[in-house]
């Protein structure tokens, strides 16, 4: 079974989330810990927890959800995936940062890249990989079929959408990654969002002013 915690951070409210199984090993994904505090608290966390990080995952390379790449590599001696065509992405964070008042960032270079497809394996669970472009070029979904819950990054989030003015998005093409994966999930399935409240797929068919078809 599948343990989610999250943690929101300041800056652009961006949701990390820590899963971890019945093994005390967990993955952290989309670390946005940028301040202090908010690394402290991820620790602690896992510390109290008795956790054992066997990798940081990224959805997607935007600056918010990458700016802990480096303090999580460096405290927990693990592994860095991000997506496969994300790579730009990814590189052009170290440029943007100090305009988007983060002068401490601290690029990180991943360690493995993440095909769009198969899965994503950490103690003795499993996760199905879903290729969602259109946010960003690479944007990966983590989903959990018996669990029935995603880790969506930010291609949907309550009765909104992510957006697509930043390089490499593209509205018409998130709307299809929506339509054709997203939707194609069961109803009942919870969607863990990069920002803001958790939502359904049920929800978002009904009620999304963006992309609901029911």
């Amino acid at each position: 079974m599948i343990k989610i915690q999250s943690f929101t951070n300041a800056g652009f409210g961006e949701n990390t989330y820590i899963l971890s199984d019945d093994s005390k090993k967990c993955i952290i994904i989309d670390p946005g810990c940028y301040q202090p505090e908010e690394e402290i608290r991820l620790s602690d966390y896992i510390n109290e927890h008795k956790l054992k990080v066997e990798k940081v995952v990224n959805t997607h390379c935007h600056i918010d959800h990458v700016l802990g790449n480096f303090y999580c590599k460096k405290t927990f001696d693990v592994p860095v995936y991000i997506p496969v065509n994300e790579k730009e992405v990814h590189k052009a964070v170290q440029v943007y940062a100090p305009n988007y008042g983060f002068p401490k960032y601290q690029h990180q270079e991943p360690d493995f890249f993440l095909k769009n497809e198969g899965k994503l394996l950490f103690g003795n669970s499993e996760l199905d990989i879903l290729y969602v472009p259109g946010h960003s070029p690479g944007h990966l979904v983590f989903y959990s079929a018996s669990q029935h819950f995603c880790i969506n990054g930010d291609v949907l989030f309550r009765e909104s959408i992510g957006r697509t003015d930043l390089p490499g998005g593209n509205h018409e093409q998130l709307i299809e990654s929506i339509h054709e994966v997203m939707f194609a999930l069961p109803e009942e399935t919870i969607v863990y969002c990069g920002h803001g409240p958790e939502t359904s797929i049920g929800h978002e068919k009904r009620y999304n002013p963006w992309c609901k078809v029911m």
